[in-house]
């Protein structure tokens, strides 16, 4: 089927969105999501973020820590850089290691810009970012994010705005170190890869209807969505800026796809 799409507005968004999404806007549109029918619960979200500015500096619990709170599981996810300013940059970790009364402190007082470690950031970059990661996008980018669905984020630290924080569980469960870069990759955009490996959810980058990477992937849940060209999803077209879904991969046919990521939850 083809999920629905819902333009989000956000104070951190753009006016101007690439043109698969409309071009101008009247609004702010921050984040894009596809959603699927009452009744059905995709165990992925995709969605693709545009920033005029920076996002709250926020972490995800693991399985373990949601669990204690009442929910299924935790947040890991990832970002595909699609387009980025010269000088934009993502928040990844901190730049040295710090304890909790200090990273605690330094949202209290305003500073913990200061301690986290800004990367600048260029189309074709991807980052994994595991639960426990202290994360934050900047000001200039586009990008796809995919996630496992639950609605668990801990805010730290705001800029001002008068949203909910978190501090507290947010410090409990933030890793006090920096970002692994080996959990950095740069993604050519003629080329076919794995992006994930080992997680709850892997993911590939196809290009045109080289497939063979997928072939022994077992999964119960596909997410296809074409940056290039279109895919049809058990007899839906989908194209460019959209997401199809469907139960098995056999279900997707790649033969107008130019460049498209699919998503498969391993839970």
């Amino acid at each position: 089927m083809k999920l629905k799409r819902k333009f989000v507005e956000k104070p951190w968004g753009q006016e101007i969105l690439p043109d698969i999404f409309g071009g101008k806007n009247k609004k702010k549109i921050g984040e894009i999501w596809f959603e699927a029918p009452k009744g059905i619960s995709p165990q992925l979200m995709s969605k693709y973020l545009f920033t005029s500015a920076k996002l709250s500096i926020q972490v995800h619990p693991n399985d373990r820590q949601a669990r204690r709170v009442g929910l299924p599981h935790g947040k890991e996810e990832c970002w595909l850089i699609l387009d980025a300013e010269p000088d934009a940059v993502l928040g990844l970790g901190l730049n040295k290691t710090v304890s909790a009364a200090k990273l605690k402190a330094a949202a209290l007082l305003g500073e913990i810009e200061q301690l986290i470690d800004w990367k600048p950031a260029k189309k074709g970059d991807f980052f994994y970012v595991p639960p426990g990661t202290i994360h934050a996008i900047g000001a200039g980018i586009s990008l796809l994010e995919v996630q496992q669905n639950v609605d668990i984020t801990y805010r730290i630290y705001d800029y001002g705005r008068p949203r909910e924080l978190h501090l507290d569980e947010a410090i409990e469960i933030t890793k006090l170190t920096s970002y692994d870069m080996n959990l950095w990759s740069e993604i050519p955009t003629d080329t076919s890869a794995i992006l994930t490996a080992g997680a709850p959810f892997e993911l590939f980058q196809i290009i045109g209807t080289d497939d063979a990477i997928i072939s022994k992937t077992k999964s119960k849940e596909w997410q296809v969505i074409p940056l290039e060209g279109s895919v049809t999803v058990r007899g839906k077209l989908i194209k460019a800026g959209e997401c199809g879904i469907c139960p098995r991969f056999s279900d997707i046919d790649l033969s107008k796809n130019k460049r498209s990521l699919i998503a498969c939850s391993m839970m």
